[in-house]
């Protein structure tokens, strides 16, 4: 019953989310005030021009759907600082596989020689697939991932088996593919068969809500009580301690949603546009080093 449960508030927050980001006008916030809710790993100044940026999606994300960004008034604040953001629309709900493959062909159409790469949730594992499997690195020099579930989640892990399986064949039936992606046991295997590639710096985001103070968004409140049960602390689908890949740059303070810029909760007061200025500005001291697992 519990997961049965908990597979059904997945279900919701997605449609809630699906609905309330289709509906709802961007406002775009202009803050650079220092960012609330991170604890930044210090680094040296910045040197030189940024790279262009890539900003990759997570499950059932998108670019735009008319004037509502799934990177919420991100790309225009970093293009007002005077880096090129370009957002890229993936299969929304493909396997990584496809969702990489895409993500390639887009990067391609850009022209920029090189670029670097700022990848929300399963947009993290679409990049590190490209890069190891499908060529990509050759055109990048750091991918930073914000929320991505690198050691899974227990959520997608639900319905891998027993009376709930028909349901996740029913999702597969309608294309459906990427939870098979995103299971503790999936990604285990998936960190087996791709390593970092030489001369991409990796580094990381890790977010979620660890203090009592936080508001949690409705929609994600009884997903994040289960697996504050079942992994710890979490953004309300991922847990913390999966996040983590390559170098940590800062630990935020941030929702899931809220770490692409939508704040569901007045009690959020974390600017997502200060958070991606910031990577930027630190993208030119990560060098490209050698391939590290």
């Amino acid at each position: 019953m519990t997961y049965a449960l908990a597979l059904i508030a997945l279900l919701l927050i997605i449609a809630v989310a699906s609905v309330y980001l289709r509906r709802r006008a961007a406002r775009v916030p202009a803050s650079e005030v220092p960012l609330a809710g991170v604890v930044p790993v210090p680094g040296e100044p910045a040197r030189g021009p940024p790279l262009p940026v890539v900003l990759v999606h997570g499950l059932f994300g998108f670019d735009r759907i008319g004037t509502i960004h799934y990177f919420r008034g991100i790309a225009r604040h970093l293009q007002s600082l005077g880096c090129q953001a370009h957002a890229v629309r993936l299969p929304r709900a493909a396997s990584v596989p496809a969702r990489a493959a895409r993500l390639v062909e887009l990067i391609d159409k850009l022209g920029h020689p090189r670029v670097d790469l700022i990848a929300h949730s399963l947009g993290g594992l679409d990049a590190r697939y490209a890069l190891a499997k499908l060529g990509l690195a050759t055109r990048v020099r750091t991918l930073v991932t914000i929320g991505t579930p690198h050691h899974g989640t227990p959520l997608a892990a639900i319905g891998e088996d027993g009376a709930l399986s028909a349901v996740r064949a029913l999702m597969r039936l309608f294309g459906i593919r990427a939870l098979d992606w995103l299971s503790p046991a999936a990604l285990a295997r998936f960190n087996a068969e791709i390593p970092n590639a030489a001369g991409v710096r990796y580094a990381c985001v890790i977010g979620g809500i660890r203090s009592d103070l936080t508001g949690v968004p409705l929609a994600l409140s009884p997903v994040h009580h289960y697996l504050r049960r079942v992994a710890g602390a979490n953004d309300g689908l991922v847990p913390i301690a999966s996040q983590v890949w390559g170098e940590v740059l800062a630990e935020i303070e941030a929702d899931h949603f809220a770490q692409v810029g939508w704040r569901f909760t007045a009690r959020s007061s974390f600017d997502a546009t200060a958070l991606y200025a910031w990577i930027i500005a630190r993208l030119g001291d990560l060098a490209p080093v050698a391939a590290a697992s």
